[in-house]
């Protein structure tokens, strides 16, 4: 018969800094001997919590609506980001200078498509109980949303950014639409065609 054990005290301090310690004392436990109350410091103060894909994809559109609100910045860095159009663009005119892969092998694909190039991400990663709504969405840089993954920003010691404003810096938005229709010849490029018609549709509802 096992001897009952009294629930473990959580320790508040290392909850909200170090979580190394939640270590120190389970194995401090299971070197006594005692691994029931190694299995309760870690269900009550470190439990594990499994992490789920979120294989959401977004339109043109909804990504463009969130990049001009956030005025082409990173949120999380507050750099400037450029639209994907006009990166695209910049590789066909000046392929070996600007190279995209289609498949965005990094070593075939300038290093702008991970510094500059924009995604929605959230800022409460879904996997950790975040919605996917635009309230949770932020931009930020190809590089950024990587880095980022399923972590929270305290746990990154980041801050998210203020929004910038479209009307001071859009990305080279403009740009890219006045450059394809000029040179409609790029309009061959589906992926170019689907950003050109959504930069167009999303624009004419800004104010």
């Amino acid at each position: 018969m096992s001897t009952p054990h009294p629930d473990p005290v959580p320790n508040t301090d290392a909850i909200a800094g170090d979580k190394a310690d939640i270590l120190v004392r389970t194995v401090a436990a299971i070197d006594a001997g005692d691994l029931e109350q190694g299995r309760q410091i870690l269900r009550q103060e470190y439990p594990f919590a499994a992490v789920a894909k979120n294989p959401r994809r977004y339109t043109e559109r909804q990504c463009l609506q969130v990049f001009y609100r956030d005025g082409f910045l990173d949120r999380y860095s507050g750099t400037k980001l450029v639209h994907p159009g006009t990166l695209r663009t910049l590789s066909q005119i000046l392929p070996d200078e600007f190279p995209a892969h289609p498949n965005w092998q990094m070593s075939q694909s300038h290093f702008a498509f991970w510094e500059l190039f924009p995604t929605i991400d959230h800022l409460v990663p879904v996997a950790r109980g975040g919605v996917d709504a635009e309230a949770n969405w932020v931009s930020a840089s190809m590089l950024r949303n990587s880095a980022k993954a399923h972590w929270t920003l305290d746990e990154l010691g980041w801050t998210l950014t203020p929004p910038g404003d479209h009307t001071i810096w859009d990305g080279l938005s403009g740009w890219f639409i006045n450059h394809l229709e000029t040179h409609p010849d790029l309009m061959a490029d589906k992926y170019l065609t689907r950003w050109f018609r959504a930069t167009v549709d999303v624009r004419a509802t800004l104010t």
